[in-house]
């Protein structure tokens, strides 16, 4: 095999893996807010998605922004990771900052593209979803 038909399977790779390595270091900072407001007096400050409150909100996005990442890092269960992550991104786009200037959205929909490209396209042939499908 030469090197112009490992191509697209580098493309699926950094696909996956930097923008998920990325969106991590997003997700961390919430899971460490997650575990010291828990309990505490204030209670969880963060949006309320559809009502299901701060709490519920930042859980599914820390699965979202750290778990689901994680997964998609590895190829594991790729496409349906990086759905999770994908739609946490379009309601911070089009939700928490839908009324801002397009500068203040801009990551997230870069995020968003990449998250539902990589649902689309999978993990490829250099992930753990490939390695267990060879099994």
């Amino acid at each position: 095999m030469n090197w112009k038909e490992n191509l697209p399977d580098v493309g699926l790779l950094l696909l996956r893996v930097v923008p998920s390595g990325l969106m991590m270091t997003h997700g961390w900072p919430k899971m460490n807010r997650l575990f010291d407001q828990w309990g505490s007096e204030e209670g969880v400050k963060f949006f309320d998605f559809m009502g299901l409150g701060p709490e519920v909100s930042l859980i599914l996005t820390v699965a979202a922004e750290l778990v689901a990442p994680a997964l998609m890092v590895v190829g594991w269960k790729t496409r349906w990771a990086a759905l999770p992550a994908a739609f946490t991104m379009g309601v911070a786009a089009f939700v928490v900052h839908g009324g801002d200037p397009i500068g203040d959205k801009e990551l997230a929909l870069l995020y968003l593209v990449c998250f539902a490209a990589v649902a689309t396209l999978g993990g490829g042939r250099w992930s753990l979803d490939a390695v267990l499908d060879k099994g």
